[in-house]
């Protein structure tokens, strides 16, 4: 890449604000140029407006860096904005810069069930960038369009998902029972006395975001690029349940599939499939790609979050237990940095890779 872009985060003082920062401060083509957040925070500089959260110190190149509002005025000569708002404030400001022009990747939900917005893990499907043009058109747009990447548990699940069915073929069932990090809901989080010695089977709408969200992402594009397939060709269905569980960082998601062909893969096929899976983000060379998208485990008692959610700088996901299941095909565990590929890495890959094939 022999070009710069100009980028901003939005939400810039929260956590996952934050976790954009540390990718972006020194990235080799995305120059960071705008932060934003609150009214409350907009004129102070970020080191006075931020409670920083985060293990490795706020980058020196962002310190004095003045907060600006979230609105268009204050970030349409941006060519990328990375978007880490709260879902009830990202929905205007997230259109409104698509339609100055800028190419919008969010972390928020509020766009992933729009019918022309590519939901994109970026290590599974942005082949899903080819609709932007049916997003754009209605709109009049040339540049400006919106990316929204999935929720995190989501995200964990659908990578070792897509593949199994990409080597050996539809899945027609999935049970999935996720046991996910506190650091998924942000930050303050749950009360201590609430998670502390105790495990919580209910997490908000998250059951029906992983069941949804599966189909949009592993589904393809229709033939007129203009909607998605939702897996509809497929006989894939797909249960989960999800837990909040007393660790910091790192979701894990126990994941029981069944195969919609008779011919059934063993253990060994499964994980030799999954050591050889490959992605677009390797292969045009995103800078946060992973080297390997899915690491296997074969210790019997890995993955876990606090051995392996750092792994590659938490951009791929960790897969062990790999075995057969006695009422659906195979069984296996997955692991996933629920901060990092499933939030603020997902974005940022997915806008290095729009990047390099030209969307922006």
């Amino acid at each position: 890449m022999n070009k710069e872009f100009k980028v901003g985060v939005l939400g810039a003082t929260g956590t996952v604000g934050q976790r954009f920062i540390l990718h972006l401060h020194n990235h080799p083509f995305f120059k960071l140029v705008a932060l934003g957040a609150s009214s409350r925070s907009a004129g102070q500089p970020y080191i006075k407006a931020t409670r920083w959260k985060q293990s490795k110190p706020i980058p020196e190149s962002v310190k004095d860096v003045i907060i600006k509002e979230c609105t268009t005025e204050n970030f349409k000569d941006c060519d990328i904005v990375f978007s880490g708002l709260d879902h009830d404030v990202a929905g205007p400001i997230e259109s409104g810069l698509r339609e100055a022009q800028v190419a919008v990747f969010s972390n928020a939900k509020n766009y992933r069930r729009d019918p022309l917005v590519p939901l994109v893990v970026p290590l599974i499907n942005t082949d899903h960038y080819k609709i932007i043009p049916a997003q754009q058109e209605p709109l009049g747009l040339k540049k400006g369009y919106i990316v929204a990447n999935a929720n995190c548990s989501t995200t964990a699940l659908v990578v070792p998902l897509a593949a199994l069915e990409k080597s050996f073929g539809p899945l027609e069932l999935v049970q999935a029972t996720t046991l996910q990090a506190i650091s998924g809901s942000g930050y303050p989080g749950l009360p201590s006395l609430d998670i502390l010695d105790n495990v919580v089977p209910y997490i908000g709408s998250e059951e029906d975001k992983m069941e949804w969200e599966t189909y949009k992402i592993l589904g393809g594009i229709n033939p007129d690029m203009k909607s998605f397939e939702y897996h509809q060709a497929s006989p894939l269905k797909v249960s989960a349940s999800c837990n909040r569980v007393p660790v910091i960082d790192g979701h894990m998601v126990c994941a029981s599939v069944k195969f919609a062909s008779p011919n059934k893969p063993t253990p060994e096929q499964v994980m030799e499939a999954f050591k050889n899976y490959k992605c677009d983000a390797q292969s045009v060379g995103a800078p946060s790609a992973p080297a390997q998208v899915i690491t296997v485990h074969e210790e019997e008692d890995r993955p876990q979050p606090r051995l392996d959610r750092d792994h590659q700088n938490g951009a791929g996901v960790n897969v062990g237990r790999v075995r057969e299941d006695s009422i659906f095909d195979i069984k296996f565990v997955v692991l996933a940095n629920n901060v990092q590929i499933g939030a603020a890495t997902s974005s940022v890959m997915n806008a290095e890779v729009a990047a390099l094939q030209g969307y922006v």
